[in-house]
């Protein structure tokens, strides 16, 4: 697919690839999608999960297909005339079943509204987002945490940080931006059990950007926010817009920022790097986020 089609780093908006299952319409971020096929030759793999398909080959990658179909509780009578959406995020390839593809939606993140805890709790529900078109609801869903699902081993590596529980605590202050709520509270506590005491959690990159500008006003910004992890796919404001607010204000523009998102890959990577962000990282790789972390903190301490 050609990413060409996405706007410029930095203004808040998105491409969602909008599909159909069952008469429902939902979506995906097109910077997730690689390619759309026409339904292929699925080879079955004994003993997988009952949501896997199989895999498949196309120009000799080989690839897992998630029944996306089934998945969501319906039922995949037949798949003959269906479509695949291939996918790239948190370093794997994966392809989802589809009934059909409607086309590309480009929207601004400040008209995804996030859909309450009825609707996607924390360890239940795969919504993150909704758009309102003008003949229907568009639902965003999170394939972060449905792969993490089928395939455990994919999510967060948090055993990498049972090693750091016995070192020193750290009073410096840090700000996590990040909208799922589950991914909240394991991120949060793994750089607990790593030595971080002062850790402040926004929900979107909104909250953070208005978080950040009342420390300016009142006790300084270095009071709340000595670093920043923030992930880049959010309702209201994304990480990239965020970032750019940041790197264009005095007075937070020195503020180191890491970006953990499921979404980098080398076109992400240069758009972040465009845009000012310090270091990036894909989110299974937690060990990998203390230690950066780390790294940032002592060159603000010791220079």
């Amino acid at each position: 697919m050609d990413s060409n089609i996405l706007l410029e780093s930095g203004t808040n908006e998105l491409e969602v690839l909008e599909f159909v299952i069952e008469g429902n319409h939902y979506g995906i971020n097109v910077e997730k999608v690689r390619e759309i096929l026409q339904f292929q030759n699925i080879t079955p793999v004994p003993n997988s999960h009952p949501c896997i398909e199989g895999i498949f080959m196309p120009r000799g990658d080989i690839i897992t297909v998630i029944d996306l179909i089934k998945t969501l509780g319906f039922q995949n009578n037949d798949n003959r005339n269906n479509f695949l959406i291939v996918t790239n995020f948190n370093n794997l390839n994966i392809a989802f079943d589809v009934q059909a593809v409607i086309g590309i939606n480009r929207v601004s993140w400040t008209d995804v509204v996030k859909p309450d805890s009825t609707v996607s709790g924390p360890g239940s529900g795969v919504a993150t987002g909704i758009i309102k078109n003008a003949d229907n609801l568009l639902i965003i869903l999170d394939f972060e945490r449905i792969v993490e699902e089928i395939c455990p081993e994919t999510s967060l590596k948090v055993s990498e940080i049972v090693k750091l529980e016995s070192r020193e605590r750290n009073d410096i202050p840090v700000l996590i931006v990040e909208d799922s709520s589950l991914l909240c509270t394991l991120i949060k506590d793994s750089l607990y059990k790593a030595g971080y005491n002062k850790l402040t959690v926004k929900n979107n990159g909104q909250e953070a950007w208005d978080y950040l500008c009342e420390l300016k006003k009142n006790n300084g910004v270095d009071y709340g926010a000595k670093c920043i992890i923030t992930d880049i796919e959010m309702p209201q404001m994304d990480g990239h817009r965020l970032i750019k607010l940041i790197r264009d204000t005095e007075g937070l523009k020195h503020i180191p920022i890491i970006v953990f998102s499921s979404l980098i890959n080398d076109d992400m990577k240069r758009k972040g790097e465009a845009l000012g962000a310090d270091s990036q990282i894909s989110k299974p790789e937690i060990g990998q986020l203390v230690s950066i972390l780390d790294n940032l903190v002592a060159s603000q301490i010791y220079g």
